[in-house]
């Protein structure tokens, strides 16, 4: 290697060596250099160590704390704004070596860019910079090593006027451990138990940072959302999800439709195991300033035996993308519960459907995939794509924060004033986020809950926006939901009686004037504790059919259930009917009315976006050759009563396949020539020139030249003749070149240079074209030669699909 590309690294390694290695002769140095080798001096040299010094970091992606014998993994130095380094050098050992062994070095680097990086001449297992120059960051890939190799520790050193290194701790040193072939791909993190005392309470707040701002790439304008919140509190012996494992039917609903319901009931048949179900509302579109519109939030309760915290929402629209917690623990080591938790969340894939775009048509994976992060070197359509295999950008932070702790505490000693007045007053305070342009009536009271049972149902209140003061923000629903069970029904009373829904009311008991009717239920399961049910079976109240009941009034049936509101949102219409049993007496007409009709709310409209399927397939090409067009499709999802969306449903581009075959054009043929011989038995030829080459597999030219025979009259013998016959054909030759000659003058010919290469193909897939070229060498000045041109061919490229 010339002197000016040895490495930065090596030649001030051997200007800092003796300085660090302080005390050593020469002849000691000389000594050490050979017996144990160049790779043992690095590891061994050192510059002026500076605690915290965190400019510099060495990172393999994904974060790992285990790797997997034979995988490859990116690993990345990297150096921080406005920091940046000349030189480095990189290593992996096995734990506990030194380097001085072959031996000691476990795994192997690749290069991925040459003009950065190479291996190290003095010892070849290490890397180090190509040239000396100015850069914040170079990557290579390191292949774990086999089986049995144990734990692995990454070290770099960085050369900037002086070598930084740190030995066994810092920024600069990587340590990784083989993976347990027994729990091969799932999420190896040990659960302790909780020796905490009571309970805690928690509020869990979701901050989306997804928007078009920060992953402008195909993001989804319309239709962007993040899907309601589902989780819960649990013991370590429930998992909701985690990485590596695969997902439930609950997780997979939540991934790819962003419905929760499927996930409740997943995590309510694990009673015993959940304490708590959390619960907030999706946000559609995605992200808004938190002075329009409050990040959801939800309070949830833990305990000594369900410590543990986990929950999911979907990234939508996308194939079954979700970001969450998997298992957070809230119980610290010193019987504590934790104050506080902030974590920044990535996507990370469920593993049941197969697409790479947000809108990608459904693709079931099968069969199904463990659930895993996403990275930015999944696929090139990906929107989270990057070439150089970066970090995903963030899309979202979970804050939790602990508000109250109830019951006798272990840990006595309160983390700051805010926590003691939380432990003091845990009284909860309605939150109120509606903004200040909004103006709204009181609340109604809540309505009666929708489950006349133990089962859990919803129970409602509205209000009215009475006037909206600024048109650009947007005012919040004006109907509130809640969960609630039936009478006598209580999630932590021991002595729950689990009941049957009502049957139908009976017939009223008159059939005019005033009576009464009634309703059952029965048992489904007793207490658990032995005790009586206490919950009522039968229900009474009063009726009346016929309120007058006079000769002249009709005899009417009760009135039946309530039709649907006719509206899907905002204000509409219901109805309800009843027959008419008996006309009156007198004979007079039935004045009672069979029909009754009330107005109903439905959600506000504009709270419903646009919705629309993800595209179908292009469709194919709409030629089988050549240029075309191909078109896809999507539908409008949303009700058309919504109003008028402005989405386009259709879409349309060009397309390339091969090109259309050409088949070969010639001239006619030309006149026969004269006879080759001036006496006895010759030949003549014609000819006929090629006007269009075949191209792209079309016909091929047929002869250009057709020769037949010709006679003429016998020649005399005779050397006198012969004589003759040869001096005329000579003239004959010469006359002609003579005559080629003159031509040539006039009418020079027109030379081209030869075909160019082939051009880049104008893209990587769905077809292109390529181009060549073979340019005139000699152009004629003559106007009847205009056809000496320039030639240009095309042909197809790329033409897999995308």
């Amino acid at each position: 290697m010339g002197a000016h590309l040895q490495p930065l690294a090596l030649r001030l390694l051997a200007l800092t060596f003796p300085l660090v290695a302080k005390g050593f002769s020469d002849e000691t140095l000389e000594k050490a250099a050979k017996s144990e080798g160049y790779c043992s001096r690095i590891l061994r040299a050192q510059g002026t160590r500076r605690e915290g010094y965190n400019e510099f970091s060495l990172r393999v992606e994904g974060d790992p704390e285990f790797y997997k014998p034979g995988n490859s993994y990116r690993v990345t130095l990297s150096a921080a704004t406005p920091a940046y380094f000349r030189g480095f050098t990189l290593i992996a050992l096995k734990e506990g070596k030194e380097g001085d062994k072959e031996e000691d070095h476990a795994g192997a680097f690749q290069i991925i860019d040459e003009e950065e990086t190479q291996f190290m001449s003095n010892c070849p297992v290490a890397v180090t910079e190509s040239t000396p120059r100015r850069r914040t960051r170079i990557q290579v890939f390191w292949t774990a090593p086999p089986t049995g190799t144990g734990c692995v520790i990454l070290k770099a050193s960085i050369v900037q006027k002086r070598i930084i290194y740190f030995q066994d701790e810092g920024s600069l040193t990587k340590k990784i451990c083989e993976q347990d072939s027994a729990s091969e791909g799932v999420t190896d993190k040990p659960i302790l138990d909780c020796c905490a005392c009571g309970t805690a309470k928690y509020r869990l707040t979701f901050y989306g940072n997804w928007s078009e701002k920060t992953h402008p790439k195909d993001f989804p304008r319309r239709t962007n959302h993040w899907s309601a919140i589902i989780g819960s509190s649990h013991s370590k012996n429930y998992i909701l999800w985690e990485y590596g494992g695969y997902a439930s039917e609950g997780v997979k609903q939540v991934a790819e439709l962003g419905s929760p319901v499927k996930m409740e009931e997943e995590i309510r048949q694990q009673s015993d195991e959940v304490l708590t179900v959390i619960k907030a509302k999706a946000q559609w579109p995605a992200w808004q300033p938190l002075n329009v519109r409050a990040a959801p939030s939800a309070e949830f309760s833990v305990d000594r035996h369900r410590h543990l915290m986990s929950f999911l929402t979907m990234l939508g629209p996308s194939p079954d993308w979700n970001v969450g917690l998997s298992a957070e623990d809230l119980c610290t080591k010193d019987c504590g519960w934790v104050q506080r938790v902030v974590q920044d969340l990535i996507p990370w894939d469920a593993g049941t459907d197969s697409g790479v775009t947000y809108e990608s048509p459904n693709k079931p994976t099968v069969p199904q995939e463990k659930i895993r992060p996403l990275t930015s070197l999944d696929h090139p359509q990906s929107p989270f794509y990057d070439p150089e295999g970066g970090s995903i950008k963030l899309v979202a932070r979970v804050v939790i924060e602990r508000i109250a702790r109830k019951g006798e505490q272990c840990n006595i000693v309160p983390d700051n004033i805010d926590d003691i007045v939380a432990d003091l007053a845990p009284e909860e305070k309605e939150e109120d986020d509606t903004p200040e342009t909004c103006i709204y009536s009181n609340w109604s009271p809540w309505s009666a809950c929708s489950s006349s049972t133990c089962e859990k149902g919803k129970r409602m209140r509205q209000r009215m926006l009475k006037a909206q003061l600024d048109l650009s923000v947007p005012c919040p629903d004006t109907q509130d939901f809640q969960p609630c069970m039936g009478p006598g029904c209580s999630d932590e009373d021991g002595s729950t009686c689990m009941m049957s829904d009502w049957i139908t009311w009976s017939p009223c008991s008159v059939s005019c004037g005033m009576g009464t009717r009634s309703r059952e239920r029965y048992v489904k399961q007793f207490p658990e504790d032995g005790s009586m049910c206490k919950v009522p079976t039968e229900e009474t109240e009063k009726c009346v059919v016929n309120e007058e009941c006079s000769p002249s009034s009709c005899l009417v049936t009760e009135w039946g259930e309530w039709d649907e509101c006719s509206a899907s949102c905002g204000m509409g219409m219901k109805k309800r009917h009843r027959m008419i049993k008996m006309t009156p007496a007198d004979g007079s007409m039935c004045k009672a009315e069979t029909t009754e009709a009330e107005k109903c709310m439905m959600p506000e409209c504009h709270t419903i976006p646009c919705l629309l399927s993800p595209w179908s397939e292009w469709s194919d090409c709409s030629v089988t050759c050549g240029k075309g067009m191909r078109t896809r499709q999507r539908i409008l999802k949303s009700a058309a009563e919504l109003g008028d969306c402005n989405e386009e449903l259709e879409q349309a581009e060009k397309c390339m396949l091969p090109e259309c075959p050409i088949d070969c054009e010639l001239t006619e043929w030309s006149q026969w020539s004269e006879c080759n011989t001036s006496c006895g038995k010759g030949h003549m030829i014609r000819t006929r020139m090629i006007k269009i080459e075949p191209q792209f597999g079309g016909t091929a030219c047929p002869e250009t030249v057709q020769r037949t025979k010709c006679r003429l009259r016998k020649c005399l013998r005779g050397p006198g003749m012969e004589k003759r016959r040869w001096k005329e054909a000579r003239e004959k030759r010469r006359s002609e070149q003579a005559k080629k000659n003159i031509d040539s003058e006039q009418y020079p010919v027109c030379r081209l240079k030869p075909w160019t290469a082939w051009t880049e193909c104008s893209t990587f897939c769905g077809g292109g074209i390529q181009e060549r070229y073979m340019m005139v060498k000699k152009r004629s000045k003559s106007t009847q030669f205009t056809s000496c041109k320039d030639k240009k061919e095309l042909r197809a490229c790329n033409v897999h699909p995308c």
